[in-house]
């Protein structure tokens, strides 16, 4: 791909979580939100105005790129160009980009930084409940809570138009997320810090919730789906990637997508090398786990390792499947060791506090979750090519389900919308002034309505920077693989 040379990023002052609530009484607390009003007004929300320098999106993806793996880029750029959806779920820098450009109040929370639709789904608690939470945090940062917001809505937007949905029922859609992410806020603002820590959305109790809502036909999808969640554990994968040799599990080869340490590297002596510094960062990555967790890891024993092709907006990155076997082969451990390389939100709102990388995502996951993954950790590695690199660890499945967005109706988009809107209010809740926030949101639809029209206008500029890519691969400008 030439280079494009993109515009300078606007910056603006750095972000951070506000320490010093707990000095402030309730009624400050909401006179903020409402001074915050004063300047930023909620209509404002409503606009997008892309300056005349607006930075390339392909010249940001390909800065992205640069420090990817050279061969798996092509594969990112062919799932990109699936559709509008699956673009704008890769543009995250293009997106930050531009909302760094738009209104925003002022009140900092750890942001997501991602928080499209297709970043939440379910997986299973500590205490082994099925939940629903935000589950991506690869570009978590203190930022403001609107452009994560903004994020979640043009995805509402994005996906509708793909499923053809007529312009009434997107708006629907986008407003209804909006509207349950402002009431669910002020329902927080009420409530004790502890009530607001330990909420979440229990699948079960959703289930019981929303059974007058579904038909017959979505209760059983609902109820298949969950059912099926249980199912999706380290077990399973077991089955699905590895197969026995010289009497022991290796993970299969699938290249590109999948590809086993020793494939990777031609000779024995690297191989060696390879394996062992990959075994020696798990090792490592213990440190950064409680106690008890340790004592849980330690009675797993290395076995086997992989590159691993995952998502459409982390392709590129250097993510690693680890098989661990427990009591027997019969007792496995799958963990994922994904490379964490800074937020695409940093450069707009300031570099995180954390050096690490992956201890920026894991901070950040444990702060917005209701219930993280037992094995969530981080830690850094000295590759063979002798880059330092960053990565967090956590298991590859742990009930993990993602909810089947393609198949839905209006109907169904709209309540799914809604869940995610409460999720991500209730993720803010727990780090940003929830009080201030929904004083600033009040009670009338005026920033629903805002931020649905601002939903409309950016899925039109998605569409346009979807054409561009488009242009570029038929061009030759853009290598893409596709179906991979």
């Amino acid at each position: 791909m030439s280079v494009v040379t993109a515009a300078p990023a606007r910056r603006l002052p750095r972000y951070q979580l506000d320490s010093g609530l707990a000095h402030l009484s309730p009624a400050d607390r909401e006179a903020r939100g409402k001074e915050a009003r004063t300047q930023v007004p909620r209509e404002s929300h409503a606009a997008f105005d892309p300056p005349a320098d607006r930075p390339d999106p392909l010249a940001l993806l390909e800065e992205q790129a640069a420090s990817r793996l050279p061969d798996l880029v092509p594969v990112r750029y062919g799932r990109m160009a699936v559709s509008p959806f699956a673009f704008f779920r890769g543009a995250a820098l293009v997106m930050a980009s531009d909302l760094a450009g738009t209104p925003a109040s002022g009140l900092p929370v750890q942001a997501c930084g991602d928080a499209h639709l297709s970043n939440f789904g379910i997986f299973g608690s500590a205490e082994r409940r099925l939940v629903f939470d935000v589950n991506d945090f690869d570009e978590t940062l203190p930022g403001p809570w609107e452009w994560d917001v903004k994020r979640l809505a043009v995805s509402l937007e994005v996906a509708a138009r793909g499923h053809g949905f007529a312009d009434k029922d997107r708006r629907k859609i986008v407003i209804g997320a909006v509207a349950r992410y402002r009431t669910a806020m002020r329902d927080f603002a009420s409530q004790p810090n502890t009530a607001v820590w330990y909420a979440r959305a229990d699948m079960d109790e959703l289930r019981a919730q929303f059974d007058t809502q579904l038909k017959k036909r979505q209760r059983a999808a609902v109820d298949k789906g969950i059912a099926k969640a249980r199912t999706r554990d380290s077990m399973q994968e077991l089955a699905k990637l590895t197969r026995i040799v010289d009497g022991r599990p290796r993970i299969i080869s699938d290249p590109p997508l999948i590809v086993p340490a020793d494939e990777l590297v031609p000779r024995q002596t690297d191989r060696k090398a390879l394996l062992s510094a990959l075994a020696d960062l798990v090792t490592r990555y213990r440190r950064t786990l409680e106690s008890d967790r340790k004592y849980l890891l330690d009675q797993f024993e290395f076995a086997d390792m992989a590159r691993k092709v995952v998502g459409v907006g982390s392709v590129g990155t250097r993510c690693w499947i680890v098989l661990m076997l427990g009591r027997d082969d019969s007792d496995p451990l799958f963990l994922q060791v994904k490379e964490a390389e800074p937020s695409v939100l940093s450069r707009f709102v300031g570099a995180s506090k954390y050096a690490n990388q992956g201890q920026r995502v894991v901070a950040g996951q444990q702060l917005m979750q209701a219930s993280s993954d037992i094995f969530l950790g981080w830690q850094r590695v000295i590759g063979l090519d002798g880059q330092s690199r960053d990565y967090y660890v956590r298991q590859l499945r742990d009930w993990k389900f993602a909810l089947d967005i393609d198949a839905m109706v209006p109907t169904g988009l709209r309540m799914y919308g809604a869940l995610c809107g409460w999720t991500l209010a209730r993720a803010h809740a727990r780090s940003g002034d929830r009080i201030a926030i929904a004083s600033y949101l009040g009670g009338s639809d005026v920033f629903d309505a805002a931020i649905a029209e601002f939903a409309g206008a950016y899925a039109d500029q998605n569409e346009r920077d979807y054409k561009s890519l488009i242009a570029a691969i038929e061009s030759g400008q853009v290598t893409a693989e596709s179906g991979l």
